[in-house]
Protein backbone atom coordinates (compact mmCIF):
# COMPACT_ATOMS: atom_id res chain seq x y z
CA UNK A 1 0.00 0.00 0.00
CA UNK A 2 1.54 3.58 -0.82
CA UNK A 3 2.40 6.27 1.13
CA UNK A 4 -0.52 8.23 -0.17
CA UNK A 5 -3.39 5.60 -0.38
CA UNK A 6 -2.28 4.42 3.39
CA UNK A 7 -2.97 8.58 4.79
CA UNK A 8 -6.98 8.01 4.55
CA UNK A 9 -6.86 4.96 6.62
CA UNK A 10 -4.51 5.86 9.44
CA UNK A 11 -6.86 8.77 9.91
CA UNK A 12 -9.78 6.83 10.64
CA UNK A 13 -7.85 4.55 12.50
CA UNK A 14 -6.24 7.44 14.33
CA UNK A 15 -9.82 8.85 15.25
CA UNK A 16 -10.50 5.56 16.43
CA UNK A 17 -7.68 5.29 18.75
CA UNK A 18 -8.45 8.21 20.21
CA UNK A 19 -11.77 6.75 21.01
CA UNK A 20 -10.14 3.76 22.45
CA UNK A 21 -8.08 6.12 24.47
CA UNK A 22 -11.21 8.25 26.26
CA UNK A 23 -13.44 5.25 26.58
CA UNK A 24 -10.38 3.01 28.67
CA UNK A 25 -8.66 6.34 30.81
CA UNK A 26 -12.08 7.12 31.56
CA UNK A 27 -11.25 4.47 34.10
CA UNK A 28 -8.90 5.61 36.36
CA UNK A 29 -11.29 8.63 37.37
CA UNK A 30 -14.72 6.35 37.03
CA UNK A 31 -12.77 4.05 40.08
CA UNK A 32 -12.45 6.84 42.98
CA UNK A 33 -15.83 8.09 41.51
CA UNK A 34 -17.89 4.62 41.74
CA UNK A 35 -15.85 3.72 45.30
CA UNK A 36 -17.93 7.15 46.83
CA UNK A 37 -20.97 6.53 45.45
CA UNK A 38 -21.52 2.74 45.42
CA UNK A 39 -19.47 2.67 49.11
CA UNK A 40 -16.61 0.14 48.03
CA UNK A 41 -13.43 -0.87 49.55
CA UNK A 42 -10.76 -0.63 47.85
CA UNK A 43 -10.32 -3.58 46.02
CA UNK A 44 -13.70 -3.71 45.62
CA UNK A 45 -13.36 -0.33 43.29
CA UNK A 46 -11.07 -2.22 40.76
CA UNK A 47 -13.59 -4.39 39.73
CA UNK A 48 -14.05 -1.60 37.46
CA UNK A 49 -10.95 -2.42 35.37
CA UNK A 50 -11.87 -6.21 36.04
CA UNK A 51 -15.00 -5.84 34.26
CA UNK A 52 -13.73 -4.00 31.55
CA UNK A 53 -10.23 -5.91 30.66
CA UNK A 54 -11.65 -9.12 30.98
CA UNK A 55 -14.03 -9.00 28.70
CA UNK A 56 -10.77 -8.90 25.74
CA UNK A 57 -10.09 -12.36 26.97
CA UNK A 58 -13.82 -13.66 27.09
CA UNK A 59 -14.65 -12.06 23.51
CA UNK A 60 -11.29 -11.84 21.72
CA UNK A 61 -11.58 -15.25 19.66
CA UNK A 62 -15.65 -15.21 19.29
CA UNK A 63 -14.71 -11.50 17.92
CA UNK A 64 -12.07 -12.76 15.53
CA UNK A 65 -14.32 -15.60 13.98
CA UNK A 66 -16.72 -12.20 13.16
CA UNK A 67 -13.72 -10.67 12.46
CA UNK A 68 -12.63 -13.63 9.60
CA UNK A 69 -16.51 -13.15 8.44
CA UNK A 70 -17.21 -9.73 8.24
CA UNK A 71 -13.86 -8.60 7.07
CA UNK A 72 -11.56 -5.66 9.11
CA UNK A 73 -13.58 -3.04 8.08
CA UNK A 74 -16.94 -4.25 8.90
CA UNK A 75 -16.09 -5.46 12.23
CA UNK A 76 -14.84 -1.98 13.21
CA UNK A 77 -18.43 -0.96 12.68
CA UNK A 78 -19.82 -3.79 14.39
CA UNK A 79 -17.22 -3.23 17.48
CA UNK A 80 -18.24 0.55 17.54
CA UNK A 81 -22.16 -0.44 17.73
CA UNK A 82 -21.37 -3.13 20.52
CA UNK A 83 -20.00 -0.01 22.45
CA UNK A 84 -23.07 2.41 21.52
CA UNK A 85 -25.12 -0.52 23.71
CA UNK A 86 -22.18 -0.09 26.59
CA UNK A 87 -22.40 3.90 26.43
CA UNK A 88 -26.15 3.76 26.92
CA UNK A 89 -26.20 1.16 29.75
CA UNK A 90 -24.79 4.00 31.48
CA UNK A 91 -28.21 5.38 32.22
CA UNK A 92 -29.80 2.98 33.65
CA UNK A 93 -26.49 2.23 36.01
CA UNK A 94 -26.39 5.42 36.66
CA UNK A 95 -29.95 5.99 37.57
CA UNK A 96 -30.26 3.30 39.88
CA UNK A 97 -26.47 3.93 41.47
CA UNK A 98 -26.34 0.51 40.73
CA UNK A 99 -22.23 -1.06 40.70
CA UNK A 100 -23.16 -4.21 38.97
CA UNK A 101 -24.80 -2.33 36.36
CA UNK A 102 -21.71 -0.01 36.09
CA UNK A 103 -19.84 -3.82 35.31
CA UNK A 104 -22.24 -4.91 33.16
CA UNK A 105 -21.90 -1.19 31.24
CA UNK A 106 -18.15 -2.03 31.06
CA UNK A 107 -17.90 -4.93 29.83
CA UNK A 108 -20.12 -4.03 27.19
CA UNK A 109 -17.27 -1.15 26.30
CA UNK A 110 -14.68 -3.57 26.82
CA UNK A 111 -16.78 -6.33 24.24
CA UNK A 112 -16.89 -3.52 21.62
CA UNK A 113 -13.23 -2.25 21.79
CA UNK A 114 -12.03 -6.00 21.67
CA UNK A 115 -13.52 -6.30 17.75
CA UNK A 116 -11.92 -2.43 17.08
CA UNK A 117 -8.60 -3.45 18.75
CA UNK A 118 -7.87 -6.75 16.61
CA UNK A 119 -9.29 -5.31 13.69
CA UNK A 120 -7.11 -2.40 13.96
CA UNK A 121 -4.23 -3.32 15.20
CA UNK A 122 -3.07 -5.63 12.01
CA UNK A 123 -3.65 -2.26 9.78
CA UNK A 124 -1.17 0.14 11.64
CA UNK A 125 1.27 -2.85 11.64
CA UNK A 126 0.79 -3.90 7.98
CA UNK A 127 -0.26 -0.70 6.73
CA UNK A 128 3.83 0.15 5.51
CA UNK A 129 7.26 -1.56 6.12
CA UNK A 130 7.50 -4.04 9.42
CA UNK A 131 11.04 -1.99 10.23
CA UNK A 132 8.88 0.93 10.83
CA UNK A 133 5.63 -0.60 12.08
CA UNK A 134 6.49 0.46 16.10
CA UNK A 135 6.68 4.06 14.73
CA UNK A 136 3.55 3.52 13.46
CA UNK A 137 1.78 2.51 16.52
CA UNK A 138 3.77 4.95 18.24
CA UNK A 139 1.48 7.67 16.39
CA UNK A 140 -1.52 5.90 17.82
CA UNK A 141 -0.42 5.81 20.72
CA UNK A 142 0.30 9.21 21.28
CA UNK A 143 -3.63 10.14 19.57
CA UNK A 144 -4.53 7.12 22.56
CA UNK A 145 -2.92 8.71 25.57
CA UNK A 146 -3.63 12.30 24.39
CA UNK A 147 -7.35 11.06 24.88
CA UNK A 148 -6.07 9.56 28.60
CA UNK A 149 -4.66 13.29 29.16
CA UNK A 150 -7.78 14.76 28.00
CA UNK A 151 -10.81 12.77 29.95
CA UNK A 152 -9.86 12.75 33.42
CA UNK A 153 -9.20 16.63 33.30
CA UNK A 154 -12.37 16.99 31.33
CA UNK A 155 -14.08 14.91 33.79
CA UNK A 156 -12.69 16.06 36.65
CA UNK A 157 -13.39 19.92 35.42
CA UNK A 158 -16.99 18.90 34.45
CA UNK A 159 -18.04 16.78 37.28
CA UNK A 160 -15.97 15.38 39.65
CA UNK A 161 -15.20 19.50 40.18
CA UNK A 162 -16.88 19.73 43.68
CA UNK A 163 -15.91 16.30 45.12
CA UNK A 164 -14.17 17.16 48.52
CA UNK A 165 -17.08 18.94 49.20
CA UNK A 166 -18.79 15.96 50.11
CA UNK A 167 -18.02 13.95 53.17
CA UNK A 168 -17.00 10.96 51.43
CA UNK A 169 -17.27 9.02 54.64
CA UNK A 170 -21.30 9.27 54.72
CA UNK A 171 -23.05 10.09 52.42
CA UNK A 172 -27.06 10.11 52.59
CA UNK A 173 -28.70 7.92 49.58
CA UNK A 174 -30.08 11.20 47.77
CA UNK A 175 -26.31 12.43 47.39
CA UNK A 176 -25.19 9.32 45.69
CA UNK A 177 -27.89 9.28 43.68
CA UNK A 178 -27.15 12.90 42.33
CA UNK A 179 -23.86 12.46 42.30
CA UNK A 180 -24.29 8.93 40.10
CA UNK A 181 -26.61 10.87 37.52
CA UNK A 182 -23.66 13.31 36.62
CA UNK A 183 -22.57 10.68 34.39
CA UNK A 184 -25.46 10.28 32.08
CA UNK A 185 -25.30 13.19 30.11
CA UNK A 186 -21.66 12.49 29.00
CA UNK A 187 -22.52 8.93 28.02
CA UNK A 188 -25.41 9.74 26.04
CA UNK A 189 -23.15 11.88 24.04
CA UNK A 190 -20.58 9.52 23.87
CA UNK A 191 -23.39 7.03 22.25
CA UNK A 192 -23.91 9.46 19.86
CA UNK A 193 -20.36 10.03 19.23
CA UNK A 194 -19.83 6.69 18.41
CA UNK A 195 -23.06 6.46 16.47
CA UNK A 196 -21.46 9.20 14.33
CA UNK A 197 -18.38 6.87 13.78
CA UNK A 198 -20.22 3.89 12.46
CA UNK A 199 -21.69 5.88 9.72
CA UNK A 200 -18.07 7.34 9.07
CA UNK A 201 -16.52 3.96 9.39
CA UNK A 202 -19.36 2.08 6.73
CA UNK A 203 -19.66 4.91 4.13
CA UNK A 204 -15.71 5.51 4.04
CA UNK A 205 -13.01 4.35 1.28
CA UNK A 206 -10.85 2.37 3.65
CA UNK A 207 -9.76 -0.60 2.01
CA UNK A 208 -10.22 -4.52 3.23
CA UNK A 209 -6.72 -6.00 4.97
CA UNK A 210 -5.88 -8.54 2.54
CA UNK A 211 -3.29 -11.01 4.08
CA UNK A 212 -1.04 -13.36 2.01
CA UNK A 213 0.11 -16.84 2.87
CA UNK A 214 3.48 -16.38 4.39
CA UNK A 215 6.54 -18.90 4.25
CA UNK A 216 6.65 -20.80 6.76
CA UNK A 217 3.50 -20.16 8.11
CA UNK A 218 0.51 -22.99 8.07
CA UNK A 219 -2.77 -21.87 8.12
CA UNK A 220 -4.53 -25.22 9.22
CA UNK A 221 -2.66 -24.74 12.64
CA UNK A 222 -3.31 -23.76 16.19
CA UNK A 223 -2.24 -20.44 16.69
CA UNK A 224 -0.64 -21.89 19.64
CA UNK A 225 2.06 -23.46 17.53
CA UNK A 226 3.61 -19.98 17.64
CA UNK A 227 5.85 -19.22 20.41
CA UNK A 228 6.61 -15.29 19.26
CA UNK A 229 2.51 -14.95 19.20
CA UNK A 230 2.30 -16.99 22.38
CA UNK A 231 4.69 -15.28 24.64
CA UNK A 232 3.78 -12.20 22.88
CA UNK A 233 0.10 -12.57 24.44
CA UNK A 234 2.18 -13.21 27.90
CA UNK A 235 4.11 -9.60 27.50
CA UNK A 236 1.05 -7.86 26.84
CA UNK A 237 -0.56 -9.83 29.56
CA UNK A 238 2.23 -8.08 31.89
CA UNK A 239 2.26 -4.70 30.11
CA UNK A 240 -1.35 -3.68 30.31
CA UNK A 241 -1.46 -5.27 34.07
CA UNK A 242 1.61 -2.76 35.29
CA UNK A 243 0.05 -0.29 32.89
CA UNK A 244 -3.68 -0.07 34.00
CA UNK A 245 -2.21 -0.03 37.35
CA UNK A 246 0.25 3.08 36.76
CA UNK A 247 -3.01 4.41 35.07
CA UNK A 248 -5.91 3.29 37.35
CA UNK A 249 -4.62 3.22 40.81
CA UNK A 250 -2.47 6.68 40.79
CA UNK A 251 -6.12 8.26 41.38
CA UNK A 252 -7.00 6.01 44.66
CA UNK A 253 -3.01 6.54 45.29
CA UNK A 254 -3.71 10.23 45.47
CA UNK A 255 -6.56 10.01 47.43
CA UNK A 256 -4.95 7.77 50.05
CA UNK A 257 -2.12 10.00 50.28
CA UNK A 258 -4.55 13.07 50.60
CA UNK A 259 -3.49 14.66 46.82
CA UNK A 260 -6.28 16.97 45.86
CA UNK A 261 -7.93 16.85 42.54
CA UNK A 262 -7.15 13.51 42.80
CA UNK A 263 -9.60 12.08 39.72
CA UNK A 264 -7.43 14.18 37.39
CA UNK A 265 -3.59 12.05 38.58
CA UNK A 266 -4.47 9.91 35.51
CA UNK A 267 -3.58 12.78 33.23
CA UNK A 268 -0.06 12.68 34.88
CA UNK A 269 0.71 8.87 34.10
CA UNK A 270 -0.59 9.76 30.36
CA UNK A 271 1.21 12.37 30.14
CA UNK A 272 4.31 10.48 30.32
CA UNK A 273 3.41 8.36 28.61
CA UNK A 274 2.99 10.51 25.13
CA UNK A 275 6.63 11.39 25.72
CA UNK A 276 7.46 8.04 25.42
CA UNK A 277 5.25 7.52 22.31
CA UNK A 278 7.13 11.04 21.20
CA UNK A 279 10.79 9.61 21.94
CA UNK A 280 9.54 5.98 19.91
CA UNK A 281 8.59 8.35 16.45
CA UNK A 282 12.01 10.21 16.60
CA UNK A 283 14.22 6.97 17.41
CA UNK A 284 12.69 3.97 15.76
CA UNK A 285 13.58 2.74 13.31
CA UNK A 286 16.39 5.14 12.76
CA UNK A 287 18.42 5.32 15.97
CA UNK A 288 16.34 2.39 18.05
CA UNK A 289 15.65 -1.06 16.92
CA UNK A 290 12.15 -2.13 17.97
CA UNK A 291 14.15 -4.60 20.02
CA UNK A 292 16.30 -2.38 21.72
CA UNK A 293 13.42 -0.45 22.68
CA UNK A 294 11.42 -3.08 24.09
CA UNK A 295 14.73 -3.78 26.38
CA UNK A 296 15.17 -0.24 27.87
CA UNK A 297 11.65 0.44 28.48
CA UNK A 298 11.32 -3.33 30.61
CA UNK A 299 14.69 -1.94 32.24
CA UNK A 300 13.54 1.66 32.89
CA UNK A 301 10.39 -0.20 34.63
CA UNK A 302 11.96 -1.47 36.95
CA UNK A 303 13.84 1.41 38.02
CA UNK A 304 10.77 3.46 38.66
CA UNK A 305 8.97 0.45 40.35
CA UNK A 306 11.87 0.65 42.65
CA UNK A 307 11.28 4.36 43.04
CA UNK A 308 7.60 3.99 44.05
CA UNK A 309 8.68 1.01 46.75
CA UNK A 310 11.87 3.51 48.04
CA UNK A 311 10.05 6.79 48.60
CA UNK A 312 8.93 8.56 51.44
CA UNK A 313 5.16 8.95 51.42
CA UNK A 314 5.65 12.17 53.13
CA UNK A 315 7.03 13.69 50.67
CA UNK A 316 4.04 13.50 48.61
CA UNK A 317 2.24 16.26 50.63
CA UNK A 318 5.21 18.68 50.56
CA UNK A 319 4.81 18.02 46.50
CA UNK A 320 1.23 18.43 46.08
CA UNK A 321 1.69 22.41 45.68
CA UNK A 322 3.66 21.84 43.00
CA UNK A 323 1.04 19.15 40.95
CA UNK A 324 -1.11 21.87 41.37
CA UNK A 325 0.88 24.45 40.11
CA UNK A 326 2.81 22.74 36.74
CA UNK A 327 0.84 19.21 36.51
CA UNK A 328 4.65 17.70 37.10
CA UNK A 329 6.03 16.88 41.17
CA UNK A 330 9.71 17.15 40.94
CA UNK A 331 10.33 15.60 44.04
CA UNK A 332 11.39 11.56 44.78
CA UNK A 333 7.72 10.99 45.91
CA UNK A 334 5.84 7.49 45.26
CA UNK A 335 3.27 9.46 43.34
CA UNK A 336 5.42 10.96 40.71
CA UNK A 337 7.49 7.48 40.49
CA UNK A 338 3.90 5.98 39.96
CA UNK A 339 3.07 8.39 36.58
CA UNK A 340 6.70 7.86 35.70
CA UNK A 341 5.85 4.27 34.88
CA UNK A 342 3.88 5.87 32.01
CA UNK A 343 7.31 6.69 30.39
CA UNK A 344 8.46 2.85 30.64
CA UNK A 345 5.11 1.81 29.42
CA UNK A 346 4.76 4.00 26.59
CA UNK A 347 7.37 1.55 23.77
CA UNK A 348 5.92 -2.04 25.12
CA UNK A 349 2.12 -2.26 23.00
CA UNK A 350 3.96 -0.82 19.91
CA UNK A 351 7.39 -3.13 20.06
CA UNK A 352 5.79 -5.87 21.07
CA UNK A 353 3.12 -6.32 18.34
CA UNK A 354 5.53 -6.64 15.24
CA UNK A 355 7.47 -8.88 16.98
CA UNK A 356 4.60 -10.82 17.81
CA UNK A 357 2.96 -11.09 14.45
CA UNK A 358 5.93 -11.38 12.12
CA UNK A 359 5.68 -14.12 9.62
CA UNK A 360 1.57 -15.64 10.86
CA UNK A 361 0.28 -14.37 7.35
CA UNK A 362 -3.56 -15.35 7.06
CA UNK A 363 -3.22 -16.20 10.80
CA UNK A 364 -2.71 -12.80 11.41
CA UNK A 365 -6.63 -12.39 12.71
CA UNK A 366 -6.44 -15.36 15.16
CA UNK A 367 -2.66 -13.73 16.24
CA UNK A 368 -4.34 -10.45 17.01
CA UNK A 369 -7.20 -12.02 18.92
CA UNK A 370 -4.17 -13.79 21.46
CA UNK A 371 -2.52 -10.81 21.78
CA UNK A 372 -5.72 -9.09 22.53
CA UNK A 373 -6.31 -12.22 25.14
CA UNK A 374 -3.22 -10.80 26.95
CA UNK A 375 -5.26 -7.53 27.50
CA UNK A 376 -6.16 -9.82 30.64
CA UNK A 377 -3.81 -8.31 32.62
CA UNK A 378 -5.75 -5.06 33.27
CA UNK A 379 -8.06 -7.56 34.40
CA UNK A 380 -6.50 -9.99 36.60
CA UNK A 381 -3.32 -7.89 37.82
CA UNK A 382 -4.94 -4.66 39.59
CA UNK A 383 -6.91 -7.40 41.81
CA UNK A 384 -3.30 -8.95 42.49
CA UNK A 385 -2.18 -5.11 43.63
CA UNK A 386 -5.29 -4.54 45.33
CA UNK A 387 -4.94 -7.19 47.35
CA UNK A 388 -1.53 -6.30 48.44
CA UNK A 389 -2.57 -3.45 48.78
CA UNK A 390 -5.18 -5.01 51.38
CA UNK A 391 -2.34 -6.69 53.41
CA UNK A 392 -0.09 -4.72 53.17
CA UNK A 393 0.23 -1.22 52.07
CA UNK A 394 -0.84 0.82 48.56
CA UNK A 395 2.99 1.87 48.33
CA UNK A 396 3.78 -2.11 48.53
CA UNK A 397 1.36 -2.98 46.20
CA UNK A 398 3.40 -1.70 42.67
CA UNK A 399 5.54 -4.29 43.65
CA UNK A 400 3.32 -6.35 41.26
CA UNK A 401 4.95 -4.15 38.63
CA UNK A 402 8.52 -5.86 39.16
CA UNK A 403 7.22 -9.48 38.07
CA UNK A 404 5.79 -7.51 34.95
CA UNK A 405 8.77 -6.10 33.94
CA UNK A 406 10.95 -9.22 34.03
CA UNK A 407 8.97 -11.10 31.72
CA UNK A 408 8.69 -8.27 29.48
CA UNK A 409 12.62 -8.17 29.96
CA UNK A 410 12.81 -11.72 28.85
CA UNK A 411 10.74 -11.20 25.51
CA UNK A 412 12.79 -8.41 24.37
CA UNK A 413 15.98 -10.40 24.92
CA UNK A 414 15.12 -13.95 23.50
CA UNK A 415 11.56 -14.83 23.76
CA UNK A 416 10.51 -12.88 20.34
CA UNK A 417 13.26 -14.66 18.93
CA UNK A 418 11.79 -18.57 19.59
CA UNK A 419 10.59 -19.57 16.05
CA UNK A 420 9.24 -23.49 17.75
CA UNK A 421 8.43 -24.90 20.80
CA UNK A 422 11.32 -27.19 21.69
Amino acid sequence: MSQRSSLFPMVIIGTLFFIFGFVTWLNGSLIPFLKIICELSELEALFVTFAFYIAYTVMALPMSYILERSGYKNGMAIGLGIMVVGALLFIPAAQSASFALFLSALFTLGTGLTILQTASNPYVVHIGPKESAAMRISIMGIINKTAGVVVPLLFTAIIFSDMNAFNHEGLSALEREALASRLITPYIVMALILSALIVLVTYSNIPELILEEESGCDDTRSILHYPRAVLGSMALFFYVGIEVIAGDTIGLFGQHLHVESFTALTSYTMVFMVVGYALGIALIPKYLSQERALVFSALWGIVFVAGVLLSSPESTAVSTLLWGWSGIAVLPDPVTFVALLGLSNALIWPTVWPLALEGLGKQTAKGSALLIMGIAGGALLPLLFGKIAQLSSMQYGYVVGALCYAFILFYAVKGHKISRWS
